[in-house]
């Protein structure tokens, strides 16, 4: 009676592991694909339900993860907390010699105004009215007086004669960094002697005036407009452009200098001579005026002759 039995359930152990149906749950899912929706069908859904990304996009991601770590962002934040820190650190330096607010009155300049400021400086013949406006006992804003000295022709001026400075020795196989450098520092040290003795002339001669430091490093620095007019006909007409070019802007620059600084130098002659009762400081201001015009001719030539052959 027992066998039976035991062969009873020996013969039921079969049945209990037979292969599960198809119904039954899938333990390990592919999800390196599209996971199928319910009854195997795939909707697409705009932004979600889009098919896997190749390698390439998969190697993207791993390097744009590489902002995302804690390490990267940390040192990014290090860096900006340091950048900010030396910005205020030159800004306060800067603010302890120079005003910014004056220094904004300077490059307070339009497309107009930058137009009309290059065509007198090229041809002052024309212009008429040279008088600085005033507003309240405060001059004009550059965008609104044509007459105003501004700064930012004159720094724009500077930096594309460096470039064409290169531009010129390249093409004449004489380009390298310590030539480019050389000229550029000569073109700068030249600006500021010129102020200097600009300075020191009106200090040593008691001349007052309405003419500040910015003031004579904006007319110093336009002679940087007929340089780069010069450099250009050189470059294309050779030595006899050159010449031409050279003579039109120093004629122009002269002018331009002594009509423009008339109005900041001279307008009291009277008044000095009646309160001293002497004519010899109107003479050395008109002395002053003068020299500084013929002076820009020389510079002009020094800074560009070399530059054509």
């Amino acid at each position: 009676m027992d066998l039976p039995h035991q062969g009873h359930r020996a013969s039921a152990k079969p049945r209990t592991r037979a292969a599960p149906s198809t119904s039954d749950p899938i333990l390990f899912v592919d999800t390196s694909s599209v996971a199928p929706a319910k009854n195997n069908t795939v909707y697409y859904t705009p932004g979600y339900n889009m098919p896997g990304p190749s390698n390439d996009m998969q190697g993207g991601a791993v390097q744009n993860n590489m902002f995302t770590d804690p390490m990267a962002n940390a040192a990014l934040m290090y860096g900006s907390s340091l950048a900010n820190q030396g910005k205020d650190i030159v800004n306060k330096e800067i603010s302890r010699y120079v005003s910014v607010n004056k220094l904004k009155y300077f490059f307070a300049v339009d497309t107009r105004y930058v137009l009309k400021k290059l065509m007198i400086l090229m041809f002052p013949y024309t212009h008429q009215d040279w008088e600085v406006r005033y507003h309240r006992d405060a001059p004009l804003t550059p965008r609104q007086d044509v007459n105003a000295p501004d700064l930012y022709i004159p720094t724009m001026a500077f930096i594309t004669y460096i470039l064409l400075a290169g531009m010129a020795l390249g093409i004449q196989k004489r380009f390298s960094p310590e030539v480019l450098g050389l000229c550029a520092s000569t073109a700068l040290v030249w600006v500021i002697i010129e102020v200097l003795v600009m300075l020191l002339s009106l200090y040593l001669l008691t001349v007052h005036s309405d003419l500040s430091t910015f003031d004579l490093i904006a007319y110093s620095g336009y002679k940087y407009v007929g340089m780069i007019f010069t450099v250009l006909c050189g470059l294309v007409f050779g030595s006899d452009g050159y010449y031409v070019a050279l003579a039109w802007s120093s004629c122009a620059l002269m002018f331009f200098i002594v009509r423009s600084l008339k109005m900041k130098i001279l307008p009291s002659l009277s008044s000095d001579s009646i309160g001293t009762g002497t004519s010899s400081k109107p003479q050395f201001r008109l002395y002053i005026t003068v020299a500084t015009a013929v002076f820009q001719p020389i510079v002009i030539y020094w800074l560009t002759s070399h530059l054509v052959r």
